[in-house]
């Protein structure tokens, strides 16, 4: 018997969603449908691949080895299905980014959506390990990363170096200053982002390279989180000098002896670097870097 492309098709849903009710109306079957393909799957080899209670679905190591192959077909599938778009002039089609910062991709993303409107683009936001691990487990087709990543697996576009910044509320006694140096920022009260942040991380480093002490007020998840932390007068925050944006509350202070850069990166992954929509998009974008 040749293993049923339908009965890995219904894992491979399972195994996605976390759910055999949400498999199901992703594939337009009935629950039990799909729950019958898997049950079938298992009965004739043997084997368990799901962990099955009231609330939960998690996958058995046998599971988890056939969702890594399940992966691949699939990825194959979309592949496929792509090519066959490219005579299509990309009408329609997804193009998903995981990115750190989206001030730094959002411009490029509306220059490809104003000439492929029938592309359905998704930007989600996250620090540049989750955005990693997003491109890596195939959640993402494009990620744009806040530091620099040597990996051969990647295909990389620099985009832009900006220095670091510090801010501070308005009616912080700084807020009067044009400027301050890593020494101000010694055992001053800091708003910090998450830990796998790289803006925090390249305070980190200078400050310690510097011989300076850091004082956590707060940490916080993201950069909204921070400036909001900021804005109500928890601290001082510093991001990439490019991320502060303008906002009445919060007030930029160049860090004169700084030397910390931060860089913007797209990448995706090599082996699907000749899919027709990442070239497009990131032909596009080396056209409007150029400009």
């Amino acid at each position: 018997m040749t293993i049923s492309h339908t009965q890995l098709k219904a894992f491979h849903a399972v195994a996605m969603n976390g759910s055999f009710t949400r498999a199901a109306e992703q594939l337009c079957l009935s629950q039990p449908a799909v729950s019958d393909q898997v049950r079938k799957l298992e009965d004739y080899y043997g084997v368990m691949v799901f962990y099955r209670d009231k609330r939960l679905v998690r996958l058995t190591e046998v599971g988890e080895r056939l969702f890594g192959l399940t992966r691949r077909l699939f990825d194959i599938s979309v592949d496929a299905h792509d090519m066959l778009m490219d005579y299509r002039t990309l009408s329609t089609g997804t193009l998903n980014l995981a990115v750190d910062a989206p001030v730094h991709v959002l411009p490029y993303v509306a220059r490809f959506c104003a000439r492929y409107p029938g592309i359905d683009v998704k930007v989600e936001t996250a620090n540049t390990d989750e955005v990693l691990q997003r491109l890596f487990g195939h959640q993402a087709d494009i990620a744009l990363l806040g530091r620099n990543i040597e990996d051969d697996r990647l295909l990389k576009l620099h985009l832009r170096s900006d220095p670091m910044l510090a801010f501070v509320a308005h009616d912080h006694p700084w807020a009067q200053r044009t400027s301050i140096c890593l020494a101000d920022l010694d055992n001053t009260p800091l708003v910090l982002r998450e830990k796998g942040s790289v803006t925090r991380l390249s305070l980190e480093e200078e400050m310690a390279a510097a011989g300076l002490s850091i004082r956590k007020a707060i940490e916080v998840e993201g950069r909204e989180a921070a400036r909001e932390a900021v804005a109500i007068g928890m601290g001082v925050g510093v991001v990439s000098a490019a991320e502060l944006g303008a906002d009445s509350r919060l007030c930029g202070l160049p860090i004169i002896d700084s030397r910390q850069r931060f860089t913007e990166t797209l990448v995706c992954l090599r082996a699907q670097s000749s899919r027709r929509i990442l070239t497009t998009f990131f032909d596009m974008v080396r056209e409007s870097v150029a400009e």
